[in-house]
């Protein structure tokens, strides 16, 4: 999760009237400060490809078989045709279902991002909610991302006093593996799904070469 929204609200009201101050962070900073984060991160996106790869490993595999199938399909009876069809639906539903169990809306990946991020979350909440009881803020704002700020006044940002309350030095910040180029997080993603997909391709293209191999041009019974 990039960006936490932490809005807090306190409203300060005294006999002489309404006091209201505002505040606020930007939480994509903030975040760069702490190690947790980081490692909550890589932690995350690493499933993320081995999961991807065991996807795509399925999805080939089911183009594997319906390419042998359509090669032996006129040599087939209607009741061998059927159980074929059948396994290779089977296998493209199993392949959907992995799908769904580690991406869906409340699949395995959601589940430890909760688990990963949300005490980090909860920490930057609780010295939220003390700078703005302590300064008396009636909301402080997040600024990233999709944020409505449209402009916002560096008098007002309060991202360093909470990095300090964290117990971290602001502008030292984690070095982000996305941006370290071919060994960084992203260079190892990409090798890891080239890998997965140079390797079920591989069986792709021999089973496209024994189709060809198989059958004679003009024709569409196997050769003897």
């Amino acid at each position: 999760m990039k960006t936490i929204l932490l809005t807090l609200s306190f409203l300060a009201v005294s006999f002489g009237g309404w006091a209201q101050k505002f505040a606020y962070i930007d939480s994509d900073y903030v975040l760069l400060h702490i190690p947790e984060y980081a490692e909550a991160q890589q932690t995350l996106n690493q499933l993320a490809i081995d999961w991807q790869v065991e996807i795509e490993t399925k999805m080939q595999a089911v183009e594997r078989l319906e390419l042998a199938y359509r090669a032996e399909r006129v040599l087939l009876t209607p009741e061998m045709r059927a159980k074929r069809e059948g396994e290779i639906q089977a296998k493209r539903e199993e392949a959907r279902a992995l799908q769904r169990e580690k991406f869906g809306v409340e699949g395995e990946l959601f589940s430890q991002r909760q688990e990963l991020i949300q005490p980090i979350q909860d920490l930057i909440f609780e010295e939220l909610k003390e700078i703005a009881s302590g300064s008396s803020y009636m909301v402080i704002f997040d600024k990233s991302n999709q944020s409505n700020m449209l402009y916002t006044n560096p008098k007002y940002d309060v991202s360093d006093k909470l990095i300090k309350a964290l117990g971290y030095v602001p502008g030292e910040t984690i070095e982000n593996e996305e941006e370290k180029g071919d060994g960084g997080l992203v260079g190892k993603a990409k090798d890891a799904v080239d890998k997965g997909k140079d390797a079920v391709q591989g069986g792709i293209n021999q089973g496209r070469d024994a189709v060809r191999g198989a059958v004679t041009p003009g024709t569409s019974r196997p050769k003897q």
